[in-house]
């Protein structure tokens, strides 16, 4: 009798226990910190906020249920996969909620979620469309663009305010980027893999004496319950909250494919394009389920990939045993409100690491894109310069219609439009053929030019 692959081996309870658990540690502040943020950049309350991370848990586990066990052939990866939100989605929820209002952030998200589930299957016939050139430039830019959102946190989102770019803010934070450092590059085993939420607890107790911690609504928050449907009222779609939406769903497609063919090489499971198609589908969901429940949308979680390969523990019943204490976590709003009252200053150090991180790994996937080809090079230049001008340059597309400011005003849509659009052009067509061919042969690139005539 032929022994299942070790990703089908159901281990015993006491391990499925143990490892889900560690799964879930991993990802919960990466998770979490999705809604703090957004949350923080929205002004929302912290009881409203606390219903954003209950909605985001709950999600986030029924989705990882999905992409472990599989919903028959329609969608999950059936893979060793913890999902959970990811920051790809964040400036242009932002924005479409100053534009449009919230109803327009779940709404756009829902459409979203409904394109990215028809499209799953065709997409896993296009993914080499989005080679590392594309993916490794749009999470550059997300890394790089969300620092800023990271700055708001710390700093305050309002200059008259009296706290403002308070030195006490700006030092806790501080604090918290240290003890997020230490442990994570000094620490061992389990104490640096959860680095980031050791310095988001001691953050916390840090600002309980500086009066930061308000825990007001836990108690009035209910120990058990589920998110409300549309709890902000009937969705409303927009079509360039819709289009920014559906260019997020492609972006967090090309990101996912990338990791479940990841975990296909580190579990030696040969991963089919039937397979990625079904888990594209149960990213589709997730955005689906979070236009209804007000959540996020969900990707591959890299660092429990991460996890994966280190333990060597392949099964993926593991990752459906942390699916399902993530939906326990979800459906306790206490523990919710709890989460929602930690300070903002403590919040961005935290984010300034997280974000810097995805800069780090966008820069780590264009090592893979072949830069060395000057048409390769001015192709990821031209994208990052497109993508960051608006977040550097604020009020460029002020006086453009308002309906297209959501688009023009989102490093990650002009990021991941122009790499895309470029590399289909000059890499999928007869003028990069032309374009190469225009260019100085290698020999002469490396010839000593002089520095004034070159």
């Amino acid at each position: 009798m032929t022994s299942p692959h070790p990703v089908d081996v159901r281990l015993p309870w006491q391990r499925l226990l143990l490892f889900g658990l560690q799964h879930v540690l991993i990802m919960y502040t990466g998770c979490v910190t999705v809604p703090l943020v957004f949350g923080a950049a929205a002004k929302l309350d912290n009881s409203t906020v606390a219903m954003l991370i209950s909605a985001d848990l709950l999600v986030a586990g029924v989705i990882t249920m999905v992409q472990s066990l599989g919903l028959g052939k329609f969608a999950g990866a059936r893979l060793p996969i913890i999902t959970g939100a990811t920051f790809v989605a964040m400036s242009p929820m932002i924005l479409i909620a100053k534009e449009y209002g919230l109803p327009a952030v779940w709404g756009s998200m829902l459409i979203g979620g409904i394109i990215g589930v028809a499209l799953a299957w065709p997409f896993a016939m296009v993914v080499r469309f989005f080679p590392p050139l594309v993916t490794g430039t749009v999470l550059t830019v997300v890394g790089v663009s969300l620092i800023g959102v990271a700055g708001g946190l710390i700093v305050g989102s309002d200059p008259k305010a009296d706290t403002f770019g308070s030195p006490s803010y700006i030092a806790l934070a501080v604090a918290v980027l240290l003890i997020a450092l230490v442990c994570t590059v000094l620490g061992r085993g389990v104490w640096s893999q959860l680095g980031i939420l050791i310095a988001l607890l001691v953050g916390v107790l840090i600002a309980i004496p500086m009066g930061l911690v308000k825990l007001d609504g836990v108690s009035q928050a209910k120990w058990l319950g589920l998110p409300d449907p549309f709890h902000f009222g009937a969705p409303q779609f927009p079509i360039t909250a819709v289009v920014a939406m559906s260019i997020v769903m492609a972006v967090v497609f090309a990101e996912s494919t990338a990791s479940m063919l990841a975990i296909g090489q580190i579990t030696g499971k040969q991963v089919e394009r039937a397979d990625i198609a079904r888990g594209l589908v149960g990213d589709g969901l997730s955005a689906v389920l979070g236009g209804i429940f007000n959540s996020f949308v969900d990707t591959v979680f890299n660092q429990n990939v991460g996890a994966v390969a280190n333990t060597r523990v392949y099964s993926r019943y593991v990752t459906a045993v942390s699916g399902a204490m993530l939906i326990i976590l979800g459906a306790v709003p206490r523990f919710g409100a709890i989460v929602a009252a930690v300070p903002k200053p403590v919040v961005g150090g935290v984010g300034l690491v997280l974000f810097a991180t995805i800069a780090v790994i966008g820069i780590d996937t264009l090592r893979r894109a072949d830069l060395d080809d000057r048409v390769n090079l001015t192709i990821v230049a031209v994208a990052i310069g497109v993508g960051l001008i608006p977040v550097l340059t604020k009020g460029m597309f002020d006086k453009f219609p308002s309906s297209a400011e959501i688009l023009l005003n989102s490093g990650i849509t002009l990021a991941a439009a122009t790499a895309f659009l470029l590399n289909l052009l000059f890499n999928h067509s007869k003028l990069g053929e032309i374009a190469r061919a225009a260019l100085p042969s290698t020999a002469t690139d490396s010839e000593p030019q002089d520095p004034i005539t070159a």
